[in-house]
């Protein structure tokens, strides 16, 4: 009981850092209308939350045994607190996108801390259950956040997506700091460490998301600022790799990725972060901008892969005693790219019926995706390089999140205007069926507008608005593809992983 409390507690703080990526994925319309921001400056209401945590998680490790993991945890559920109403007073895009920032920032620690936490609190098979945990998590706190965000918006207002936090949050902040007694402060660590590491990594990381998430806008490399930030961003990291290779303490500890285990393991976990961030993405805005649906339709629309992945547990727990978690990590990973494949059959009509199936095939294996992961990957580490790796494994899912996010923003650019170019090319006057179908409409609504010409030009633009719903029906079953391609990948990876028998002795943490 003396480490199940506190490790509760501090996974309800692990929720709710993961649930705020995705609460705002149904309400996107409301924020961005109460806010008047344009269709192209909504995504970095999601994308600032994720890069500020993808460039603070991989610190997580030196921040850690700098602070202590009881107080660097209480500091980063308050700054995420205080951070979450600002997000609900935020007056316009720029102001919501930098309060987003902080949100993510101040709140991202919380989650490695978690993992490398249930590694301390558990041993043996005891493990299982906790991987269990943090994997249930770590995939179904991203898959809640539209139902729960579009519940908030229709019932109360998109201001409450974050208001919502406050009690959690103050609760956590406060309990954390009187239960959590796993390590103690080491300030010593200021004077040794790589400023110049971290400055790098902020620098490349940041210009990273800002060339994938404005590449499309402005054309690629057709533009000098993208063309800037896809070279600060590259010759960034590889300094900064190099750089944490040379010194005596980096702030990420690559060279864990000497164990191939751990290696692999970064690499399905940023997979599964784009399988488990991009779908979220791209559902609620497929029945927001294709549909019309409202938040709450939304949410509803999506809260069947919710509790798929909840009923996933008891049988991964099962699984997990009885087989090689190898074996199950990847049929999980198999499972969800199937799950893609039947999204790609997405048609302008579907909703919460039709994406029943798809959303199931898709939820249920997401705790067989990350769970095996935590035990395979950073169990395989010895507990001096634990928590310095944490941060680079968690990093790589988020990473995969921004990532998969922005890729399929670029798809459904690039692959709506090829496909409206495509059908419009067949809108002629040739088309026999075509011309019988606006002769009626402009009867009709001609009739009903008392004037033909008025009736031939609403009826011109109620096909363009057909085909053009098509077409961007058509690019997000492109964007489907696109991540069931990746889940192939490493589906084939998983057998190179070594199977990993979980320690007897509790992991204690060094300074």
């Amino acid at each position: 009981m003396k480490a199940i409390l506190p490790f509760a507690v501090m996974c309800v703080g692990m929720f709710i850092a993961l649930l705020d990526i995705q609460i705002v994925a149904s309400s996107l319309q409301d924020i961005g209308g109460g806010l008047s921001a344009a269709q192209d400056q909504i995504s970095w209401v999601q994308t600032a939350y994720l890069i500020a945590e993808i460039i603070v998680i991989p610190l997580s490790g030196w921040l850690t045994r700098l602070f202590s993991t009881r107080w660097l945890f209480t500091f980063s559920a308050l700054g995420f607190t205080i951070s979450s109403m600002l997000c609900g007073l935020a007056w316009n895009i720029d102001s919501m996108i930098i309060f987003r920032g902080l949100q993510g920032m101040l709140g991202a620690p919380m989650i490695p801390i978690v993992f490398t936490s249930s590694l301390y609190y558990f041993q043996g098979a005891k493990r299982v259950y906790a991987a269990a945990v943090v994997g249930t998590i770590a995939s179904v706190a991203p898959t809640l956040g539209p139902v729960i965000g579009g519940y908030i918006t229709d019932a109360l207002n998109w201001h409450w997506l974050f208001y919502v936090n406050l009690l959690p949050g103050l609760l956590v902040t406060v309990l954390v700091a009187l239960m959590v007694k796993i390590d103690e402060p080491n300030l010593s660590l200021l004077r040794g460490a790589d400023y110049l590491g971290i400055v790098l990594m902020a620098l490349g990381l940041g210009t990273l998301e800002y060339f994938l998430e404005e590449g499309t806008r402005w054309n690629w490399f057709s533009d000098s600022t993208i063309t800037a930030c896809a070279w600060i961003s590259g010759v960034s990291l590889l300094a900064f790799i190099i750089r944490s290779m040379l010194v005596k303490n980096p702030v990420v500890d690559f060279r864990a990725l000497g164990n191939r285990n751990f290696a692999i393991g970064c690499f399905l976990s940023f997979v599964t972060g784009i399988g488990i961030f991009s779908t979220i993405y791209l559902t609620p805005l497929f029945l927001g901008y294709v549909r019309g649906f409202s938040a709450w339709q939304t949410g509803i629309a999506v809260f069947s892969t919710g509790v798929a992945s909840i009923i996933g547990v008891p049988f991964y727990i099962i699984l997990a005693k009885r087989f090689d978690l190898r074996w199950i990590m990847m049929a999980g990973l198999a499972c969800f790219g199937l799950g893609m494949w039947s999204f790609s059959f997405i048609t302008s009509e579907w909703g919460a019926d039709q994406l029943l199936i798809p959303q199931v095939i898709r939820g249920f294996p997401q705790v067989f995706c990350v769970a095996p992961a935590v035990t395979l990957g950073l169990g395989s580490l010895t507990p001096d390089r634990l928590k310095y790796a944490s941060g680079l494994f968690n990093m790589m899912r988020n990473l995969g999140g921004a990532v998969g996010i922005a890729v399929c923003g670029a798809v459904l650019n690039n692959r709506t205007n090829f496909h409206f170019l495509t059908l419009a090319s067949n809108l002629t006057d040739a088309n026999t069926a075509m011309r019988r179908i606006v002769a009626g409409a402009s009867r009709r609504l001609g009739a009903t507008l008392g004037s033909p010409v008025a009736g031939h030009e609403a009826a011109v633009r109620e096909l363009w608005r057909q085909a053009y719903a098509q077409a961007q029906t058509l690019s997000y079953a492109d964007a489907f593809r696109t991540i069931m391609l990746a889940f192939i990948i490493a589906t084939c990876m998983t057998p190179l992983l070594r199977k990993v028998a979980p320690p007897a002795a509790p992991v204690q943490s060094g300074h």
